[in-house]
């Protein structure tokens, strides 16, 4: 069965506005737990946009599901998590300007700087995933740098708005996947997914493992809460009707 990590980012956002203390991550983080997720994300950016070092703290000393967390390939990151030691670490690109991740990483043009940043977290038991478009080349350098797995991005696909560009998405998602697959990567897959679009993920993508939802769970938090928003999503990730 596919898992659901929750992605808190966006509750910080909100608290961010008026830079006060509520809603708190950690609160949000802990009703999706009961409410059946199977793990927390959480994206620290190096600009600090929204989640702050010290929730990334309190998530790792309070949550009892894995934490991921989400980060720049940069020094400054790296110490971070081999202070906290993560379940997972999540190495995504980052762009001042951008309003959320643009794209996947570009492996090929920081092989080397990722094969270090990877033997550090790995020596220390994190698991190493990296965030990348669903590209052959990527997924091969993926593996060359010894990744544990791969996100696959769904952004394009997410937000693609006819019949053909949503197909042509799907398939080369399900192609990233099983290349992915069949060189010994473990395959999540994460990005503007919602009640309406993960349904063809599920069907028609294989070997996904996890999936990492943020935006839209928070969103609808707004109108039916926290613990039914991340339930409707479970429930629609196992097939049932909401």
């Amino acid at each position: 069965m596919i898992k659901l990590f929750v992605n808190i980012d966006h509750v910080a956002t909100v608290r961010e506005a008026r830079k006060t203390y509520e809603p708190d991550p950690l609160e949000a983080a802990i009703i999706a737990e009961k409410a059946g997720a199977y793990g927390i994300t959480a994206h620290l950016r190096e600009d600090r946009r929204h989640v702050q070092d010290n929730d990334i703290r309190r998530l790792k000393d309070q949550i009892t599901t894995p934490l991921n967390l989400e980060m720049a390939a940069v020094d400054e990151m790296v110490e971070i998590a081999i202070a906290t030691k993560p379940f997972q670490v999540s190495i995504v690109p980052e762009n001042r300007q951008e309003i959320t991740t643009e794209g996947g990483l570009n492996i090929m043009e920081q092989e080397d700087h990722l094969i270090e940043v990877g033997y550090q977290l790995k020596e220390r038991d994190i698991l190493f995933s990296l965030f990348i478009d669903p590209d052959a080349h990527q997924v091969k350098a993926a593996n060359r740098v010894k990744a544990d797995s791969i996100e696959l991005n769904t952004g394009p696909y997410s937000e693609s708005s006819s019949i053909d560009a949503n197909a042509q998405h799907l398939a080369q998602l399900r192609k990233a996947a099983v290349q992915a697959h069949e060189l010994g990567l473990r395959v999540f897959a994460g990005h503007g997914l919602t009640i309406g679009n993960v349904p063809a993920i599920i069907h028609n993508v294989p070997w996904i493992e996890e999936l990492n939802i943020g935006h839209h769970i928070v969103s609808r938090s707004i109108y039916v809460g926290i613990d039914q928003s991340v339930r409707d999503m479970i429930n629609c990730i196992q097939g049932k009707i909401i």
